[in-house]
């Protein structure tokens, strides 16, 4: 069974484009393993709370994703 787990900060995505990743993603699975797949492709889209993740040891915030660059 294909599965794809995306975790996404929690509100910045709509439920039509949580719609459109799972579709989508469903779409991509069929076209490489066969439209057999599309039945028991598994997409799993997940809201991260703010805070809740973490790069290079520093948490991430919705405003620190959201800052601009600076240089």
């Amino acid at each position: 069974m294909p599965f794809a787990n995306f975790k996404v900060p929690a509100d910045t995505l709509t439920a039509e484009q949580k719609e459109q990743i799972i579709t989508r993603t469903t779409d991509l699975y069929a076209e490489i393993y066969g439209e057999r797949a599309r039945a028991t492709t598994l997409v799993l889209v997940e809201d991260v709370p703010d805070g809740g993740w973490g790069l290079g040891g520093d948490v991430l915030t919705l405003a620190k994703i959201q800052q601009k660059p600076q240089g």
